[in-house]
This record gives structure tokens, sequence and C-alpha cells, in this order.
């Protein structure tokens, strides 16, 4: 096991390989949640910032854990040679598409169907370790499901059932979209 204080371009070129991460957020009193993610929505801004777009799915409790704690924890692991875990300790916020950053943001992704918002992390430290109990798996094909569904979503009916979520499963406040990632829907 291995701490740096930054990413360096080895594990740049790590993440830009991998298909999937996993997110891990808390706050207090509330569930710890962990997701998946992929749709190729992973971002290294600089050596101490990445970013990934968030696709509206089953939740939001990435959104509301940062705003009550902040702290987050990005996990890549290879599931071909080497073997390796990648963790990112740091520091998150939700910019969404009605904030004044989201344009320069949003330049930097390929847009997603169904994107809400763009979290962004401050990377405090990162972890890598041997990753051998990993087992070997390739990737076949990335899944659509959710981008179809969200293709055949008008914006308006997207933005109301946003509207409509302001609460983590546990209560906790989440901040929404008032406008969609190309700024129509107001």
């Amino acid at each position: 096991m291995e701490f740096f204080p930054a990413l360096t371009d080895d594990h740049r070129a790590f993440v830009a390989r991998q298909p999937v991460f996993f997110v891990a957020t808390a706050a207090e009193g509330a569930r710890i949640n962990l997701s998946p993610k992929g749709m190729d929505g992973f971002r290294v801004l600089d050596a101490n910032t990445v970013a990934y777009l968030d696709v509206g799915g089953s939740g939001n409790e990435t959104n509301a854990h940062l705003a009550a704690d902040g702290r987050i924890t990005i996990m890549f692991c290879a599931f071909d040679q080497p073997a390796l875990i990648f963790r990112i300790y740091g520091t998150g916020r939700a910019v969404l598409p009605q904030d004044t950053e989201w344009a320069e943001l949003y330049a930097r992704f390929t847009p997603l169907p169904g994107t809400r918002q763009i979290f962004v992390i401050s990377v405090g430290e990162v972890q890598t370790s041997c990753g051998w109990g990993v087992p070997f798996m390739a990737l076949e094909r990335e899944r659509q499901t959710l981008s179809k569904y969200h293709a055949a979503q008008a914006g308006t009916e997207r933005l109301a059932k946003w509207a409509g979520r302001t609460k983590s499963i546990d209560g906790l406040p989440v901040r929404v979209a008032t406008v969609l990632p190309d700024g129509g829907g107001a």
C-alpha cells in the first residue's frame, strides 16, 4: 500500500483505462452510500481535482452527503493486468446546470442523456494497493438502458421529477437542477 498527495501521470493513465468506478459517501446519522458508476463520465481535471457526470437514477444520496459532510472516496480497481486498487480520498461538491461554473466544467465531458449534476472532488490523498484478490473480468459492453430511458423522456418531465426529489432516503436536503444541462427547461 502506498499513499500520494496527488495524482501522478501513471495514476491518470490507469484511471483513463477503467470502465467502472465506485463512489462512497456518508453523513452523520445517514446510511453509507456506495454506488457503481460507468458511462465514461469521469475526468481528471488536474493532479488535485477530479470530477464526474452524475446521471439521474435511483436517488441522489451523493449530493445530500456532500452537502452535509463533504467527504468522498472514489475507488477504481483493475479487472485485468496488472492488478491494482486505486482510491481517491477527498472532499466534493455538486455543480448543477444553473451554477455559473457549469458550462466550463460540462465542456470537459461527452454529454450523457439525463445528466443532472457534476461532482467535483478536491483530492486530499490517493492510495494504491495490490488488488490481488480482485477477479479477472472483461467488459462486454456498456448498458444503454439508462441513456435510452433519459433520451425518451422530455426535459420538462425530467425537471419535474428532480424537483420532487429534494430529500435523500434519510431525509437530508438535496439541491436539485432547475435547468437542463444545455440551459433549457427553466
